[in-house]
């Protein structure tokens, strides 16, 4: 992978912040770790290792790029005098994480004025990492090696694998335009968070799609797909790095279909 030095330097060093997230996050996975509930109603779990994870990254930005804003999903954001941005969920999935489930991951994104330019989704607990900048997408797997990653080329939503992390989570009318697509896709696998993005990278799934995600949700995973070869946009088809309503597909014809589909339902 040829990248400019600033970031080849930038991609080094998401790299020690995914190890440092990892090294905070494992001790505590299938320990039965307590878990606390930031939802005022329904429930959004927070455990002590979401915590640690990103206390540890941003201990390290302050260190290392004191000129550079942080977001996090736990301690909000810290302004920065630079255009760059660091966007942190560090794990994307918990409930699937106090499950024993490894379908979770740290999401870890540097935006420059709002355009995520890297991003990194690891899943220290299977040895996982992906990784995407500069058009490019590459994947580090259990075994150590690192490979670059491509897209599934389907032409057609009918043979299709699609994912969404639970369909409860749509409004009625969302539900009724993601039912729509389901029906015409051969397979739907549920509650994978990050993880089934990974996937569209890796050429196994075709699709996601969710809605009501926010920036750390999904920046981190827009230059891992568009660098495989894929599409990230929200169901109107513009840009995803709000989050809100996302389509993320490994072919344009499918994406295309999908949003037809999702039309009627698009914020």
């Amino acid at each position: 992978m040829t990248h400019s030095t600033e970031i080849t330097s930038l991609l080094a060093f998401a790299d020690t912040l995914a190890d440092a997230a990892g090294a905070a996050i494992l001790p505590h996975f299938r320990t039965g770790v307590a878990v606390a509930n930031k939802a005022a109603s329904g429930f959004d779990p927070v455990t002590l290792a979401d915590q640690a994870a990103e206390r540890a990254i941003r201990a390290l930005i302050t260190a290392h790029y004191p000129e550079h804003g942080v977001l996090g999903e736990e301690f909000g954001e810290t302004a920065g005098t630079s255009g760059y941005r660091w966007v942190i969920d560090p794990i994307d999935g918990t409930r699937a994480f106090i499950a024993g489930l490894p379908l979770w991951g740290t999401l870890i994104a540097l935006t420059n004025d709002g355009v995520p330019v890297l991003g990194v989704m690891d899943q220290p607990y299977l040895k996982e990492r992906f990784v995407g900048a500069g058009g490019q997408a590459w994947g580090r797997s259990s075994l150590g090696r690192a490979a670059a990653l491509r897209t599934r080329a389907m032409d057609r939503l009918e043979g299709a694998l699609l994912s969404t992390t639970d369909p409860d989570l749509f409004a009625p009318q969302e539900r009724a335009a993601f039912d729509a697509v389901r029906a015409r896709c051969q397979l739907t696998r549920l509650g994978c968070d990050c993880y089934a993005y990974a996937m569209v990278a890796a050429g196994h799934i075709d699709m996601v799609i969710e809605s009501g995600l926010k920036p750390y949700d999904i920046l981190a995973l827009i230059p891992i797909i568009e660098g495989a070869g894929g599409v990230v946009t929200d169901w109107r088809g513009g840009p995803a790095f709000s989050g809100g309503q996302v389509v993320a597909a490994g072919s344009a014809a499918v994406h295309a279909e999908a949003l037809a589909l999702l039309a009627g339902a698009a914020a």
